[in-house]
This record gives C-alpha cells, structure tokens and sequence, in this order.
C-alpha cells in the first residue's frame, strides 16, 4: 500500500480559466513556480522544469479536465528514489466556478513516505490558496510568505 492525499476547492473563475492558470507557464509562475518559474506549457508526453530545478513529468492533459504529472519522491538521504503522481481534474460548476481536486500517490509507507507527504500535502493546499487569489483577484500569496520566497529560493522542506 502507498500513502496519498486528496485536496480540493473552488475558484470562482470559468474551467478554461483555471486550467488555463496551470497549463500556462506564465501563469503558473504568477502564484505557484514564481522562483524559477516554469519551464514550458503542460502537454501530454513531455518533461518540463519547475522553479528552476524540478524534472516534472506530464503523462496526461484532457483540455479543461484533467491532468496527470509525476516526479521524483526522495529517500531519507534526499536522492530521488521512485516517482509519485500527481492528478489535477476540473470540474465546471453550476454557478461558472470551478472545482478543482489534486490528490498525489506513491509514496512508500514508514516514517519517511509519510513526512513528504505531508509536505506535499501542505504544498498542494497553498497552491489551491494561491491560484484562487491569482486567478480571481490577480494577487500573488507566494510573495513573502514563507522563509524561502523572502530569501528569493524555491520552498523545500528545510526552508518553509
């Protein structure tokens, strides 16, 4: 069994908007990846950088409703040892908001596995926080709110 997570929320903009803002590396690095940016637009098949440094993988993107992402889970010493998936769908509501759900798996069970989930689970959840202020508002949440923005540094978990 591997551990995982789901998190969700709704943004009060239209599905393509919001899809927009992740696949779109402009817009992405406006709220999310905004130390270092991202590399190149989200399409099915190809690799892409975040914040500089981070290999993502894209296996899946269903325009307006899905995509799927993997990268690289460290061990206890930080080496990259095996991939989790990241799953991002979009669902269109009645009111012309969208409700957006990002659940990651893979992570082996023990003390480790556990502890970067959490992280990741934290991370996800500022990432919903930060698109919705982006998207709806135009405001960038990432900007001096945690320890490693103010020290111009993508977030890790020694640094948060």
């Amino acid at each position: 069994m591997s551990l995982g997570f789901r998190v969700s929320g709704r943004i009060g903009r239209p599905v393509a908007e919001v899809f927009d803002a992740v696949v779109n590396p402009k817009k992405l690095s406006g709220y999310f990846t905004t130390i270092g940016g991202a590399s190149a637009p989200l399409e099915t098949g190809i690799g892409v950088v975040w914040w500089g440094k981070v290999p993502v993988e894209v296996d899946e993107v269903v325009k307006d409703s899905r995509i799927v992402l993997r990268w690289d889970a460290t061990d206890a010493d930080g080496k990259p040892a095996y991939k989790t998936r990241i799953e991002m769908n979009f669902e269109p509501l009645d009111d012309g908001g969208t409700f957006v759900t990002i659940a990651e798996s893979g992570w082996r069970e023990g003390a480790v596995g556990l502890k970067k989930s959490y992280l990741n689970c934290e991370g996800w959840s500022q990432m919903l926080a930060c698109m919705k202020a982006y998207v709806e508002y135009g405001i960038n949440l990432r900007d001096g709110y945690y320890r490693s923005e103010m020290k111009g540094e993508p977030a890790n978990e020694t640094n948060v």
